[in-house]
């Protein structure tokens, strides 16, 4: 069998509950939910971070994203970067002779070429390398030039690109990123879509994100029906899944002026969203359709985690890795083709602003059980501080809708912060209690010490490869 082609799509902000097939409400996704139908389904497959950069970072490398120096989504500061000396799942796929394509949101390296994505293995780019962009009023970089919105809607512009690219690498195997920004705010969609879910009694808010989320279902149809239109669906790996779980607020430049910036909608019950290394922040959905090579219409309950796809669609497709540093990820190829699962690794999660904290909003599986480090109300030491991170919001603002204003990498430090004494660990069994309403870390006390021990080492290790090498490098 000739190798297979990888379409992976990743949403933006995407949960569980956004899907119609888990949804008890009105939220409408036939494609999606037709994967599902006849898909691998994955129930308990996490992302490496509550948040975009990071996560991406972590399904791009197959390892931790604290390691990789894209620590969080502030792209005007450079934190959003992956280092240089990081090889990508692009890197690996374009030296074995696919072609390699990225189409959409980037964000692990804005505003300086050596961290462009064509130079980071992927042949062909057409997208935005910051975090959002606005769905009307957007800038497309196609491999380095830029181009002026024509007033399409984003997500079909990208679904066009998606399909061009598959149409023009058709004859020989190729590796195809479709990273939408939906339902990623600003909050914008057709009228025509947003009117029912509020004739349904939704608020403004989530019905415009509704909307959002099945304009781009209808862009999945369109690409799998681009594979299909030339044969290529046999043999092609699909798979979908979302950087992180839902936003649940969105920013006041992101809403418009009459609507709501709470966008909090179902969720399956998970607790907690995007931010939060609670299971509803980094609990997100995997399908994958293969249907020369897996047998589909099924689920896998198991832990998989962003970084096992790397050395995973290695593995299925027979390329080696390029040297680089060693990774966290596993190969879960046997998982997935039905044999007994092995014992489940440990799996760890930390995120914040600025430079890594380990004291807050850091997690850890082990087995069924996870601890979890709460996030603190971590305040600005001044008011200058203060105001310095308030700048890099309006840089953030700037880039994105005059990107010829913001060229540089700002150079200076992080905003000083007053970290507060941490609270302590909350302990849950994850296959007894998903939704993690019980706290057990009082009953389970050296289980609890344990596991705090070893999110800690781990973090301590995370961050000490982190600063011993340069982002350049």
């Amino acid at each position: 069998m000739t190798k297979p082609n990888i379409v992976l799509i990743v949403a933006d902000d995407m949960g569980y509950g956004d899907f119609g097939v888990f949804n008890d409400g009105p939220a409408r996704t036939p494609t999606l939910d037709h994967l599902v139908d006849e898909s691998l389904c994955l129930t308990q497959h996490y992302s490496g971070s509550p948040v975009c950069s990071p996560a991406r970072a972590a399904l791009l490398t197959g390892r931790y994203p604290i390691r990789t120096g894209a620590i969080t989504p502030q792209e005007v500061m450079g934190l959003d970067r992956i280092a240089l000396r990081e090889v990508t799942i692009a890197d690996a796929f374009k030296q074995a002779g696919y072609a390699t394509g990225l189409i959409g949101k980037w964000h692990n390296g804005a505003l300086d070429a050596r961290f462009h994505p064509n130079a980071r293995g992927y042949d062909e780019f057409a997208g935005f390398c910051g975090g959002w962009a606005d769905y009307y009023r957007w800038y497309l970089d196609c491999n380095g030039s830029r181009r002026p919105s024509d007033g399409r809607y984003l997500t079909d512009v990208l679904t066009e690109e998606a399909a061009g690219f598959i149409e023009r690498h058709r004859q020989h195997p190729f590796f195809l990123n479709v990273m939408y920004n939906a339902p990623h705010s600003p909050l914008q969609a057709p009228e025509h879509l947003v009117r029912p879910y509020l004739e349904a009694g939704l608020s403004k808010g989530v019905a415009i994100t509704y909307a959002m989320i099945e304009r781009m279902d209808a862009g999945v149809a369109r690409i799998l029906d681009t594979l299909s239109q030339y044969n290529l669906s046999e043999n092609t790996i699909v798979l979908f899944t979302s950087d992180n779980g839902p936003a649940f607020m969105v920013r006041p430049d992101q809403a418009p002026d009459e609507v709501s910036r709470d966008t909090r909608r179902f969720n399956c019950g998970f607790n907690g969203a995007k931010g939060s290394v609670y299971e509803g922040g980094i609990r997100v959905p995997m399908i994958m359709r293969w249907p020369a090579g897996l047998k589909g219409a099924r689920s896998i309950d198991e832990l998989v985690h962003f970084t096992d796809w790397l050395p995973t669609l290695l593995r299925i497709t027979g390329i080696e890795r390029p040297d680089g540093p060693p990774l966290d990820g596993l190969d879960i190829w046997p998982l997935l083709q039905g044999e007994a699962p092995r014992e489940a690794p440990r799996r760890f999660w930390q995120w914040n602003g600025y430079t890594p904290i380990g004291t807050t909003n850091s997690a850890m599986r082990d087995g069924p059980w996870k601890l979890v480090r709460p996030q603190l109300p971590i305040a600005f030491a001044s008011h200058e501080d203060k105001q310095a991170a308030a700048r890099y919001v309006e840089l953030d603002i700037e880039y994105k809708y005059h990107p010829e204003n913001v060229t540089e990498i700002s150079g200076n430090p992080d905003p000083e912060r007053i970290i507060p004494d941490p609270p302590s660990p909350e302990l849950y069994h994850i296959e007894e209690d998903p939704l993690e309403q019980t706290n057990l870390a009082e009953t389970e006390p050296m289980r609890t010490a344990r596991m705090l021990n070893a999110l800690e080492t781990w973090f301590d290790e995370v961050e000490s490869e982190r600063r011993r090498f340069s982002i350049n490098k």
